[in-house]
């Protein structure tokens, strides 16, 4: 009871803030970002990691730019989160638009199911929740948050306009389930991963071990992988839900070596975004934490 207790305050203060002004959450959003970045040292030690792993190339002062960048891309998108119960259809230009919509309905009209390959980049949880307030419902890959009272609460608001959760315990059948029905599936796939379910692929020239099933379920069903990524926009002042063409799979007809190509190829797509907006990717996961037999540990 003390372990759940401890977490109400959090739930609590996402309540509170998505009481404010837009301006006001977004920039207490920006605020904790930032308060996070100077009192979490753990963190700023990973994120100043990747970025070398990542960049080498870049002086330290430019890593630590980029790094301060990423705090304020999450904290913007929590302030945003807390706002979900306020957008409707009719006031949700004020947090997005979409770019490269027709992208997408090429790929539902295939009626094989849509797989939307992305990562833990810009705002995340707001395309999917932008997509659904057009009445574009998905289903959305998710691990339950270890706080249990933002859990439930992340959860609602993901849902509140129809979208449904897809554990990762039940993700290969729960993939097939959907493709099935022709539904879209929104996948992150830009974590670190351990064998089986993850096979060794290029990322910023370093293996990293990343998530295969995207591929597989993408091969055995021929649902269509879309990349789509919500990026935040200085310009606009708002997000551009973002869609490519459908991916052009590879298929040699060997399963498994079709499975780590296609796997590698997802990898780059994401890793082109990470390249043009680097201070909207999550740095602080430690993304290339396991290794291939025989190398030494990067942390």
């Amino acid at each position: 009871m003390r372990y759940k207790l401890q977490y109400l305050p959090v739930a609590l203060a996402v309540r509170l803030i998505g009481t404010l002004p837009r301006s006001w959450a977004r920039g207490i959003g920006i605020l904790i970002g930032g308060l996070v970045y100077h009192l979490h040292p753990r963190l700023r030690r990973v994120g100043i990691r990747n970025l070398e792993l990542a960049f080498p190339e870049k002086p330290l002062k430019e890593r630590r730019r980029i790094l301060r960048g990423v705090y304020v891309s999450l904290g913007r998108l929590l302030g945003e989160v807390c706002l979900f119960p306020y957008y409707t259809q009719k006031n949700s230009a004020q947090v997005a638009v979409y770019q490269g919509f027709e992208n997408f309905e090429a790929a539902e009209k295939r009626g094989k199911g849509v797989l939307f390959l992305t990562g833990h980049f810009g705002g995340w949880e707001i395309g999917s929740f932008f997509h659904s307030l057009q009445g574009h419902l998905m289903q959305i890959v998710v691990r339950p948050l270890d706080n249990p009272y933002v859990d439930a609460l992340v959860t609602h608001y993901r849902g509140l306009h129809g979208n449904t959760m897809l554990g990762k315990g039940d993700f290969a059948r729960g993939l097939l389930a959907a493709m099935r029905q022709n539904a879209t599936v929104g996948i992150l796939m830009d974590t670190n991963m351990t064998p089986p379910q993850g096979v060794f692929v290029d990322f910023f020239g370093t293996a990293a071990c990343t998530a295969s099933g995207v591929a597989r379920v993408a091969l055995h069903t021929d649902a269509a992988v879309v990349p789509a990524f919500t990026i935040w926009d200085p310009v606009l002042r708002k997000y551009r839900v973002e869609f490519d063409r459908a991916v052009e799979l590879v298929r040699t007809g060997d399963d498994e070596a079709d499975a780590v190509a296609n796997t590698a190829l997802f990898t780059k797509i994401i890793e082109q975004y990470v390249r043009r907006y680097p201070d909207q990717w999550l740095w602080v996961h430690r993304r290339w934490k396991t290794r291939p037999p025989g190398e030494p540990p990067l942390y």
